[in-house]
C-alpha cells in the first residue's frame, strides 16, 4: 500500500478525498439541520440531465452536471418561497425530468459513453489537477461563507421564523445553501459517484450531530468522520481492486452501523 503514494493519481486522489469530505461535511451538516435530504436529492440526480446533455454536444461532463445541479437548486429553492406545501412533489419532479433527459441524450449519442459509469459510481483515482482545482476553490469558499456568516446561518437553522423578525435574509442564506450543496454534489460525484453522493454528505453528519453540543462543532466532527471513511475506502478500493464510490459507502455503513450498534448497548 505504502507505493501507492509514490503515484501522482492516488495523490490527488487523496487530496480530493481531503477537500471533499471538508465540504460535505459542512454542507452535509447544514442539509441535516435544515432537513434537507430530500432535496439535495433532488438537486443531485437533475445533475444527470446536465451529463447526458454534455455526453450529446461532446462537452465536458463535469460543466454540464454544475449547471444543471445549479439549476435544480435554483428551481427548488423558488418552488419552496412560493409553494412549500407542495415541494415533495416538485422536487420528485425535478428528480425524475433531470434523470429522465439524460437518459434520453445519452440514448441518442452513438457509442460506448464509459465516462458515464465513473460519474454514476464514482471515480476518484481519476481525478484531474482541474477537479481539485474546483474542489479547492469550492471548499475555501465554502469556509469563508461559514466564518463571516455562521450567526446567520445558525438563526436560519433552527428557527427560521425568529431570523426573519431579526431582519436576516432567510430566503437569500437558505437558496445559497441549496447553491453549496449542488456544488458540494458535483464534486463529490468524482469521488462517490451520483447514485451514492448523498450517503457520503449525510451518514457521517448524523453521527457528528450525535455526538455535538452546537453546529459548529458537528461541521467539524462531520468532516473529520467524512475525512476517514472517504480514505478508509480509498485505500480498501486500490487495494483490493474495488470500485471506490461503492468502497467509501460501505465504510461509511458499516461505521455507521456500528455505531448504532455500540449506542444501543453501551449509551444509555
Amino acid at each position: 500500500m505504502i507505493e501507492a503514494l509514490h503515484y501522482t493519481f492516488f495523490q490527488n486522489a487523496i487530496i480530493a478525498a481531503i477537500l471533499v469530505s471538508i465540504a460535505s461535511g459542512i454542507i452535509g451538516s447544514l442539509i441535516v439541520v435544515n432537513k434537507m435530504s430530500f432535496l439535495t436529492g433532488g438537486i443531485a440526480h437533475s445533475s444527470y440531465g446536465g451529463i447526458g446533455l454534455a455526453i450529446f454536444l461532446g462537452l465536458p461532463i463535469f460543466w454540464g452536471a454544475t449547471f444543471f445541479a445549479l439549476m435544480g437548486a435554483l428551481i427548488i429553492a423558488f418552488i419552496s418561497f412560493k409553494q412549500r406545501e407542495r415541494i415533495d412533489v416538485f422536487i420528485g419532479l425535478v428528480w425524475a425530468v433531470g434523470m429522465a433527459i439524460g437518459v434520453v441524450f445519452v440514448d441518442l449519442t452513438p457509442g460506448y459513453h464509459g465516462d458515464l459509469l465513473s460519474y454514476l459510481f464514482g471515480s476518484i483515482l481519476a481525478v484531474s489537477k482541474s477537479d481539485l482545482i474546483f474542489m479547492a476553490i469550492l471548499t475555501l469558499v465554502i469556509l469563508f461563507f461559514i466564518h463571516r456568516y455562521y450567526r446567520e446561518i445558525l438563526a436560519i437553522s433552527y428557527d427560521s421564523t425568529y431570523a426573519s423578525l431579526k431582519g436576516i435574509n432567510a430566503k437569500l442564506f437558505f437558496t445559497l445553501i441549496l447553491v453549496f450543496a449542488s456544488l458540494t454534489i458535483v464534486a463529490a460525484i468524482k469521488v462517490v459517484g451520483l447514485i451514492l453522493v448523498i450517503a457520503l454528505m449525510t451518514i457521517p453528519t448524523y453521527i457528528a450531530e450525535d455526538l455535538s453540543n452546537s453546529l459548529y462543532e458537528m461541521m467539524i466532527k462531520s468532516s473529520i468522520i467524512s475525512i476517514t471513511f472517504t480514505l478508509s475506502g480509498l485505500f480498501l478500493s486500490y487495494k483490493f481492486d474495488l470500485t471506490s464510490g461503492a468502497a467509501i459507502i460501505l465504510i461509511s455503513a458499516a461505521f455507521f452501523l456500528l455505531y448504532l450498534a455500540f449506542k444501543h448497548f453501551f449509551i444509555k
